[in-house]
């Protein structure tokens, strides 16, 4: 039986969390010095300058709202947006839910909805923009968290809860897996939900994979804020890791980001289109 839904008891030290990305770091008495992942060129530190929050001052002025997406799939989003802003999605496999990319917020009413969902049985997520506060997420719910391996570096906030893979899939349950990619990311990973779009299959991306304005079509880029491309290979890698299963839709990371039909097709052609105009510069 799943352990009731708690979430973690504020002490002297704050886990502060990062104002311009949402990544929660290891308890501290005072704001950390900087955040490795808004130094880092696939992310910006904001133009005040490196700034800090707390899970409480978040829960004063946002909330989670929980929506269905389709059936067995629903999308979890902080209202108002807040930092990248993102969504997470919550796959109800066969084998027990897996929520998929995490946010800078968790609180109580969120946790009662997930709850009433059936709860959690792992977290598994994309790439470290979207690590926001797993460990508080994985707290509440007593699961473990599934990070690929190559991205170890990043994790800011270490904790037992935390579950390096490796290798180029990982099988959470009979519908749901998780594929190495890369991309923007070296440990860049993907879910594939065998239950998705009426059996047909779903991937989910984050924005490995992204969901462009004409959604029928996607692209890639090593960093969106800073519109840094990324290689050919990279791109070719994806590609390749998007093949190892059949899927007719799409969920990128933010809301209304879906490719709903024929989406293993888009992402070969969008690729070419990619590769194409890389090749014409």
């Amino acid at each position: 039986m799943q352990p009731s839904p708690r979430l973690t008891t504020p002490s002297t030290l704050q886990p502060y969390i990062c104002a311009t990305c949402g990544t929660q770091h290891a308890p501290t008495a005072r704001p950390p010095l900087r955040c490795i992942v808004c130094e880092d060129d696939r992310q910006y530190v904001g133009w005040g300058g490196q700034a800090w929050t707390t899970l409480d001052a978040l829960r004063a002025s946002h909330r989670l709202h929980v929506r269905e997406e389709e059936p067995g799939l629903h999308s979890v989003n902080v209202t108002p947006s807040l930092m990248i802003g993102q969504r997470a999605l919550l796959v109800q496999g066969h084998s027990g839910n897996v929520l998929w990319d995490c946010l800078p917020l968790i609180d109580d009413a969120g946790v009662a909805v997930v709850a009433a969902l059936g709860g959690l049985s792992a977290i598994a997520i994309s790439h470290p923009h979207y690590y926001g506060v797993m460990v508080e997420w994985a707290h509440a719910f007593g699961v473990p968290i599934y990070l690929h391996a190559a991205d170890r570096a990043w994790v800011c906030r270490p904790d037992r809860a935390v579950r390096f893979w490796d290798g180029a899939s990982l099988r959470l349950g009979p519908d749901v897996t998780l594929l190495h990619c890369a991309g923007h990311f070296e440990g860049g990973a993907l879910l594939h939900w065998a239950g998705g779009a009426a059996g047909q299959g779903a991937l989910l991306t984050g924005d490995l994979i992204n969901v462009v304005m004409d959604r029928r079509w996607v692209s890639f880029m090593y960093s969106f804020p800073n519109l840094i491309p990324l290689g050919a290979r990279a791109v070719r890698r994806i590609v390749a890791a998007t093949q190892a299963l059949p899927f007719e839709r799409l969920y990128a990371a933010w809301d209304g980001k879906v490719v709903r039909q024929d989406a293993q097709a888009a992402v070969r052609r969008s690729a070419e289109r990619y590769l194409a105009a890389l090749d014409a510069s």
